[in-house]
């Protein structure tokens, strides 16, 4: 009995240090999961106008960090979860969570109107802007840009449709430099 008692002490008091190690111990790092397109060639420009007709550019933003998301407002499931996604890491980064700017930009100004840009993302952030054209070929040459590719289904004036679109958001620096590629 006396010898089982220390014994007993022994695999007590290592546990214990054994847990309390563990709790301690440095968690890894979450591992990057996006894409380092720091240099890339691609999306050095932007001029679209926003949902009020303001022509913007990424100068526009320098000093901050900017979101760009290519989507439109009708689609189900992978602009939303986007944009809440966005939302959400703005939240974590507290209060440096202002110095980032969301930016979407609409592939289906048929049905995006200004009125139903700005209720959208008002679901998801307070300050977004919402960029919208009309001009096909200025919407062509904004995707383009970024190496989005996007294809609106042939439809009757009226009549509901899909919109087929890259599911990337891009990630430009305060100094208005892509630097990262954010896949959904």
């Amino acid at each position: 009995r006396s010898l089982r008692r220390p014994m007993m002490q022994r695999r007590s008091l290592l546990l214990t240090t054994l847990v309390l190690a563990a709790c301690s111990a440095e968690k890894p790092k979450p591992a990057f999961k996006n894409i380092d397109i720091t240099g890339a060639a691609y999306a050095k420009a932007l001029s679209l106008p926003d949902a009020d007709g303001k022509i913007r550019t990424l100068a526009d933003f320098n000093g901050k960090v900017i979101v760009v998301f290519f989507g439109f407002a009708q689609c189900p499931d992978v602009c939303p979860s986007t944009l809440a996604e966005i939302a959400a890491v703005r939240t974590q980064l507290g209060a440096a969570g202002v110095k980032v700017q969301p930016v979407f930009i609409t592939v289906d100004p048929e049905r995006d109107t200004s009125e139903v840009l700005t209720g959208y993302l008002d679901h998801f952030f307070t300050d977004s802007l919402a960029f919208r054209t009309d001009d096909p070929a200025e919407l062509a040459a904004a995707a383009d840009a970024f190496g989005v590719q996007f294809e609106v289904a042939a439809h009757a004036p009226g009549d509901s449709y899909d919109v087929s679109h890259t599911a990337m958001t891009y990630v430009v620096d305060d100094s208005g430099t892509v630097v990262v590629e954010w896949p959904f």
